[in-house]
């Protein structure tokens, strides 16, 4: 019963806002412009927390999440446009998250054996290459983009998708294949020299995180209906880093509360626009001066809030 308990109240988070936000939806209170901004924080928790596996946990700096991101709108709008309906879309996610790992799978084989500065250029060049191919290939439009594509993506795919990624991605954290991959982060020779294979342990998590950032693009083509190359350049890369960094660095937790806490302040700023970017960018600078480990560090809301709760229920038995 322990064990049902735990996972009932890591559950209970997601079902309660689930049931909020469907309320509110149901009875007006959300509208189109509320639900835009919904929608746009989970494709960016989706993306944050897939790549928070590869730079946060693995410890290897990507900057092509775009790249992957791209792949997969494009592939779900091509397949929607030409089946407009729900099981379209299924097939539409699921095509575009595979092809999204495969690509992810290999580009992962040969950058993934360099390190550092030299990781982050070469990802950065792979998402380059896909976003000039997206504008000289003639099934993706150019640089006109696909329009409309059908908007079939409600809140229950929306939240059901978010879901998914976040509870696949904290298993596998938590699994042998997440400690291999920590265990990278931490010290590459170290991790060799007790037999991890260390290549297969990225390559595996690059090729994961590309998958949910194929499953984030497919999303945000059917919810937004217009994709265009320019929307997955470098600095769509930079911006889920952002959020990644600020939310902290190894905290899935983070990433969920940095990507609330970014859209929120980006819509309050939509006033200023005129000095928006430059607001936007001294908050930012001024959280990563006073919290440089970001909002949650490398812990979880589990290991504080939930862990006491559960401390104190066995306490009392």
């Amino acid at each position: 019963m322990s064990v049902w308990k735990n996972v009932g109240l890591r559950a209970l988070p997601l079902i309660v806002a689930y049931l909020i936000v469907l309320i509110l939806i149901q009875v007006g209170v959300v509208n189109d412009y509320y639900f835009a901004i919904i929608v746009t924080i989970c494709i960016n928790i989706i993306l944050a927390a897939s790549l928070n596996l590869v730079v946060g946990f693995t410890g290897q700096l990507s900057l092509g999440h775009a790249g992957f991101m791209a792949i997969g709108a494009y592939t779900c709008a091509i397949i929607t446009m030409n089946l407009d309906s729900a099981i379209g879309l299924v097939i539409g996610v699921i095509a575009g998250a595979v092809v999204a790992a495969v690509v992810g799978a290999l580009v992962g084989l040969p950058t993934l054996r360099l390190r550092g500065d030299y990781l982050a250029i070469a990802t950065l060049g792979m998402s380059e290459i896909v976003r000039v191919i997206l504008l000289n290939m003639e099934v993706t439009n150019g640089a006109a983009g696909l329009s409309p594509i059908p908007q079939l993506a409600d809140w229950n795919w929306v939240f059901g998708l978010t879901a998914l990624t976040l509870v696949v991605l904290w298993n596998y954290i938590k699994s042998s294949h997440g400690r291999r991959a920590i265990a990278v982060r931490e010290d590459e020779i170290a991790a060799e020299a007790i037999g991890i294979n260390t290549t297969r342990t990225k390559v595996q998590v690059f090729t994961i995180g590309a998958f949910f950032a194929g499953i984030a693009g497919a999303l945000y083509a059917s919810y937004f209906f217009v994709i265009k190359p320019d929307q997955f350049g470098f600095l769509k890369s930079i911006d889920i880093l952002v959020i990644v960094v600020l939310g902290g660095l190894g905290s899935m937790s983070g990433t969920i509360i940095a990507a609330i806490l970014l859209a929120i302040l980006s819509t309050a700023l939509q006033e200023f626009s005129d000095i928006r970017m430059i607001l936007y960018s001294l908050m930012l600078v001024l959280i990563m001066i006073f919290r440089p480990g970001g909002i949650m560090g490398s812990k979880e809301v589990t290991d504080t809030v939930l862990g006491r709760l559960l401390t104190r229920k066995g306490a009392k038995r």
